[in-house]
């Protein structure tokens, strides 16, 4: 029955129905046919997994960075990001990245971050001479880092599937985040190596200025201070993870409405209609897809998984790795957040059963579903700075390559080293 029921899966989503209705109806199917199932049980588990303390967070940070990016905080973020890093070769590629590093502190989301960063550095970078496809690979490549550097939606819904500290989560995302972005800058030094294939890289935009730094920063500061402000309160106590959504929302209406001046009163009824139907989409997928994880566990498939691996090796990094090898395949083809709460209750399972550590493994399965989204042929990342862009998504797709190896290449540290991910949880928490 496992079987037909994921082969109805992907043949539904191959037909191009979306992948919300796919993971219901079959789901639905699912528990029509077992006998001693009743129907109600389906609605009631996709509430129950809604029912969350932490997910209240979600809608708080979804509003944030639409507050954000109608404030136009993403504009003087890059403006700060080119102001560093311009001078370097390729400046606007090492900004484009850089921006989506400190918009990742703000937004806590990989598609918001592509959108808002994209929508100012895509039509610049094009306008310096670089392709279309290039501008828009290096965006959704560096965008995955809006789900890796706190706050994150994503490490938000893991740890409320997997029953880990969301604060712990958010600080062991630090260094991942930036690992992410230092690999994708070191591809971009690279390519510029190589001036037959990448003359737009030759050119520097400016010279380095400590003063024009030190005049965008006192520009930028309110936005820089965002992040800061939520991980310092929520380490010190002021408040939870939950509640740094609040906290965040009320940032940005502040300092966009008194200190930037960019939003109106008028403004905010579209802005929350705007953050109410994204947070709808969200949890509709969250709500669906825990329905089916649940049908799944409900079937023994996490004990067949876990029975099938453990046959296979008992090694713990070998486990690791091939949890993260399906997360890749899987997200290849299937909306990353789907993919992220079906595999959850099964991952932590597994995990648990040889002993990687929890941190190291959210972060890792993170990381994962992120570069998932570049992945094609299902790369939502790639679609949006594409439609961004104006050029064909394969164009994108073919220069998207080498920084999808980059971000492998950090994933693959962050298996291999577990201080990475836990060296700053365990000194503030002091384990």
């Amino acid at each position: 029955m496992l079987i037909g029921l994921f082969i109805a899966l992907l043949v539904m989503i191959f037909m191009g129905i979306p992948v919300i209705l796919s993971l219901g109806l079959v789901g639905l199917a699912g528990i029509l046919i077992v006998p001693e199932l009743a129907l109600p049980l389906y609605p009631q588990k996709m509430f129950s997994s809604l029912d969350s303390f932490s997910l209240l967070a979600m809608p708080y940070f979804i509003l944030a960075g639409e507050l954000m990016s109608r404030g136009g905080i993403s504009r003087k973020l890059v403006d700060f990001a080119e102001t560093v890093v311009g001078h370097m070769r390729g400046g606007l590629a090492q900004a484009n990245i850089v921006s989506s590093m400190i918009f990742a502190g703000v937004s806590g989301s990989s598609t918001a971050d592509t959108s808002a960063v994209g929508s100012v550095l895509i039509p610049a970078m094009k306008e310096k001479g670089y392709p279309a496809g290039y501008a828009a690979a290096i965006t959704a490549t560096s965008s995955t880092i809006g789900a890796i550097i706190p706050p994150s939606m994503t490490m938000i819904v893991y740890g409320a599937l997997a029953s880990v500290s969301v604060g712990g989560l958010f600080l062991a995302g630090i260094i991942p985040g930036i690992l992410i972005g230092l690999a994708l800058m070191t591809v971009v030094y690279l390519h510029s190596l190589s001036p037959s294939r990448h003359p737009e890289l030759q050119k520097s935009g400016q010279k380095f200025s400590i003063k024009r730094c030190l005049r965008s920063l006192v520009d930028v500061w309110a936005a820089l201070v965002a992040p800061l402000i939520i991980i310092t309160g929520i380490l010190g106590g002021v408040f939870t993870a939950t509640e740094s959504g609040v906290v965040a929302c009320i940032f940005a209406f502040l300092v966009s409405f008194f200190i930037y001046r960019t939003i109106k009163l008028r403004d905010l009824p579209q802005i929350f209609v705007q953050a109410a139907v994204t947070t709808s989409m969200v949890l509709g997928i969250i709500g669906i897809a825990s329905g089916f994880g649940w049908l799944l566990s409900y079937l023994n498939f996490n004990q067949l998984i876990l029975s099938a691996i453990m046959s296979t090796t008992q090694d713990p990094t070998a486990v690791f790795l091939l949890l993260v090898s399906v997360m890749l395949v899987l997200t290849m083809f299937v909306d990353s957040m789907a993919v992220l709460i079906i595999t959850v209750p099964i991952a932590v399972h597994i995990g648990h059963a040889v002993g990687i550590n929890d941190l190291q493994l959210g972060l890792a399965l993170v990381m994962a579903t992120q570069i998932g989204s570049t992945t094609p042929p299902v790369a939502v990342l790639l679609f949006v700075a594409s439609s961004i862009a104006k050029c064909p998504y394969g164009e994108t797709m073919r220069y998207s390559w080498s920084f999808i190896a980059a971000e492998v290449a950090a994933l693959l540290l962050v298996v291999f080293f577990e201080p990475l991910t836990v060296a700053i949880p365990s000194y503030v928490f002091g384990r």
